[in-house]
């Protein structure tokens, strides 16, 4: 049996909670990528088959408030955001944590402002090895609290391992990310590194490694993304391909696949395995199902998505990508943007920025309503959305009545 985490309850849902539960006693294998259908009458949803806190959030949420509920005298920190979600980050902060710096690495309280006795957290994307060291040299403890995903540090890991064998590790991801640069930072403890954006990125990079593109051209590229001293003649004839886990999986996978092509042009097929470490092994598993469920989800017809999630979150942002291509999606991060039945207030990604669309809910009825979010949400901002859109449409079904085949699937 999997593994149970002490999450608080408030994190919790009675709506989403029921339909989990159902799909995990029908479908114990997750096979079964399909959405789940709450059907309230003139308003249904279709929930994603996998969605809202991974095994690595949860573990997370766990040591964070365990580290409050042990140490009630102590000065406890959190060297930044635990994970990308303001309700619990709020929340932690309301509860006497404090924020030693950005998520973008801009310092709020000094290091040497630290004590021995202070309680410092590491949040779940981990932290580079120069900060870690510094705060080990106030007396910090960095290990009693520290929350790392276990499945980035198994990328920090394998990094090493290839790194070792003299191969580059080529990071496929947000090169400012907290994730990212932890990542950047253990891998080029052994390895030189580089880090890739997407696939236009990689198609450049691929033209230096065959040879069609000046060495010079990679400086131009990716100036402030690579390890000290990289030399792309020398650098690049041994590669492996590594990602900030809440990338999207099938990107990585592409662009790995493109790399290695370069790589069988450049040497031949006969010598890839001397060219290029396989490490598709290295994917994150709640990131890759969070995708495939949500492809799965936006199959089925629907009117509007609605994705729930930190604006910064970077694997919900992904989501919102993958549901925009199918129909108008809202990225909100909770229900309190969603501001009346006319008017929505969202995160317009290619914006950047919060705007307001009108008339964003149709009137016909049913009205169908794609529900997903990202891996550091908790369950219960959805049940919140749920609960707000029923309230505006006369006629609904109870709760009680609309959930009612999923908990006789758990009879």
């Amino acid at each position: 049996m999997a593994r149970q985490f002490n999450v608080p309850d408030f994190y919790r849902s009675s709506v989403i909670s029921t339909v989990k539960e159902a799909r995990r006693v029908t479908d114990p294998r997750k096979k079964d990528l399909s959405p789940s259908l709450i059907d309230f009458g003139p308003i249904r949803f279709r929930i994603a088959r996998h969605f809202g806190f991974c095994y690595g959030v949860e573990n997370a949420v766990e040591i964070a408030y365990r580290a409050l509920d042990e140490n009630p005298n102590k000065r406890v920190f959190l060297l930044s955001e635990m994970i990308h979600n303001p309700r619990v980050n709020g929340d932690l902060e309301s509860r006497g944590i404090r924020f030693l710096r950005t998520t973008e690495g801009r310092q709020l309280i000094p290091f040497d402002e630290l004590t021995p006795d202070d309680v410092v957290i590491i949040p779940a994307f981990g932290s580079t090895i120069e900060i870690t060291q510094e705060l080990q040299r106030y007396g910090v403890d960095t290990y009693a609290y520290n929350t790392t995903c276990p499945f980035v540090e198994k990328v920090w890991k394998r990094s090493s391992q290839i790194g070792t064998k003299d191969y580059t590790v080529v990071i496929h991801g947000k090169h400012n990310h907290e994730e990212t640069r932890a990542t950047f930072s253990h891998a080029e403890k052994d390895a030189h590194v580089v880090v890739l954006l997407d696939l236009f990125e990689a198609e450049l990079l691929a033209a230096v490694i065959t040879g069609d593109a000046e060495a010079g051209a990679f400086f131009d590229e990716f100036d402030g993304r690579h390890s000290p001293g990289f030399d792309p003649v020398t650098h690049l004839r041994r590669i492996g391909v590594v990602n900030q886990t809440t990338m999207l999986a099938t990107e990585t996978q592409a662009i790995a696949d493109l790399l290695r092509r370069a790589m069988i042009r450049r040497y031949g097929a006969e010598n890839i395995g001397e060219h290029f470490a396989d490490t598709s092994d290295t994917l994150c598993y709640a990131t890759n199902e969070n995708q495939n469920a949500t492809h799965a989800l936006i199959r089925q017809p629907a009117d509007l998505a609605i994705v729930v999630g930190g604006h910064n979150s970077s694997n919900t942002s992904h989501l919102v990508e993958l549901c925009s291509q199918a129909m108008p999606t809202y990225f909100i991060q909770d229900a309190t943007e969603i501001l009346s039945r006319h008017v929505i207030s969202h995160f317009d990604l290619e914006q950047k920025k919060q705007v307001e669309i009108e008339n964003w809910l149709p009137t016909h009825e049913p009205v169908t309503v794609v529900l997903t979010a990202g891996a550091s949400c908790p369950d219960s901002l959805l049940d919140e959305v749920v609960t707000r859109l029923i309230d505006w449409f006369p006629g609904t079904r109870s709760v009680e009545e609309a959930l009612s085949p999923f908990a006789e699937a758990t009879a």
